[in-house]
């Protein structure tokens, strides 16, 4: 089953309108998605290695339009729309802490918590807005923090895409659990130390 799953997958990451579906994917991914782009971007760069630098900026493009979203929802739809996107996540009731001190470390916050940890960047984008954190700064943050993220999966699948493929492909159940725990772990990190 597995291996029907990578196989398909990597026949949709080589289509022509694939690019469309990771755009869709990122934009979703930073303001109410559940799933990161990520799951996209790392099949469509080892389907088509040449293409590495142009998925990582439809990545991080498209990732800061919903970035953006994220920060109108905050704004604008908190009660509406952010507090049961924050419920959903678990941090409904943390929030109003967190709200405290986010403008003092808010481009931190972005700029962290969007490229290098697993904490769900919707959190982040919507937790913006509503603490009316300046736009400007938050824009500048996301812009960095999510080409940082994208342009290094894309570089390292690309300097070492060959190899990694026939790994992924010789050992594809142990690269599917060792994802799945990775991903699991990281949301219970963030429930244990946020």
């Amino acid at each position: 089953m597995l291996r029907r799953l990578y196989d398909w997958t990597m026949r949709l990451a080589a289509r022509p309108r694939a690019a469309y579906a990771l755009g869709a994917v990122s934009f979703a991914e930073s303001s109410f998605f559940p799933i990161p782009p990520d799951a996209l971007l790392i099949p469509m760069v080892i389907a088509k290695r040449s293409q590495a630098w142009l998925l990582a900026f439809i990545c991080t493009v498209t990732s800061v339009l919903g970035a953006l979203f994220g920060y109108f929802i905050g704004a604008v739809l908190f009660e509406e729309i952010a507090r049961p996107i924050l419920a959903f996540y678990g941090y409904a009731d943390e929030f109003s802490d967190f709200a405290v001190t986010y403008n003092e470390w808010g481009a931190w916050i972005v700029l962290i918590a969007g490229g290098l940890t697993p904490f769900p960047f919707k959190v982040v984008t919507i937790a913006s807005g509503a603490t009316a954190l300046n736009p400007v700064v938050f824009l500048l943050s996301a812009i960095a923090a999510r080409a940082v993220r994208f342009y290094v999966v894309a570089g390292l699948l690309y300097w070492f895409g060959p190899p990694i493929r026939d790994f992924i492909e010789k050992r594809l159940a142990v690269v599917f659990s060792l994802a799945l725990a990775a991903l699991i772990g990281g949301f219970v990190a963030v429930r244990l130390f946020v």
